[in-house]
């Protein structure tokens, strides 16, 4: 079980937590993989957004964006440099390898496989990134990892259609 500090800065928090889906056991990484890809999904069957790429690359920057200062704050509150709990950086690098994607679920699931692929085994440069300080750090080497996934996706597609 997680102990969490009394006094927590809340916006921080439910940012890097991505809404309480980073206090999910076990695999919280992969719970905000899939509440990031959940989302995307709906949205591009919602919304029929004409520039799907363009938002999900938008939502993937301020993802980042927001992401460095809270996850900062909540591992500094935490006591740890890159607690579990913190899935913000899981989702902002989910949304980047779902770009250029197809929106359907055999390519969603396909993006998801191998952003958690490249999260989880950290092939360099993503590894290197890791050790930046804070937030940078905890967000950057996931963001390496979608920008992988992304580009192995286009390639998977471009070779098998």
């Amino acid at each position: 079980m997680t102990s969490f500090p009394k006094q927590r800065t809340h916006w921080a928090w439910a940012v890097g937590t991505f809404f309480g889906a980073g206090l999910m056991k076990p695999g919280p990484g992969t719970y905000g993989s899939v509440a990031a890809l959940v989302l995307w999904f709906l949205a591009a069957h919602l919304f029929q957004p004409a520039h799907l790429a363009l938002w999900t690359a938008i939502a993937a920057l301020v993802a980042t964006l927001i992401g460095i200062p809270a996850a900062t704050i909540v591992a500094r509150e935490s006591g740890r440099e890159d607690p579990g709990h913190v899935v913000i950086d899981e989702v902002a690098g989910q949304l980047i390898a779902l770009i250029a994607v197809t929106p359907d679920w055999p390519h969603a699931i396909l993006s998801l496989l191998l952003f958690r692929l490249f999260d989880i085994l950290k092939p360099p440069p993503v590894r290197q990134l890791e050790r930046l300080p804070t937030g940078t750090g905890i967000m950057l080497d996931d963001v390496a990892a979608g920008v992988l996934a992304l580009v192995c996706a286009q390639a998977i597609a471009h070779f098998t259609h």
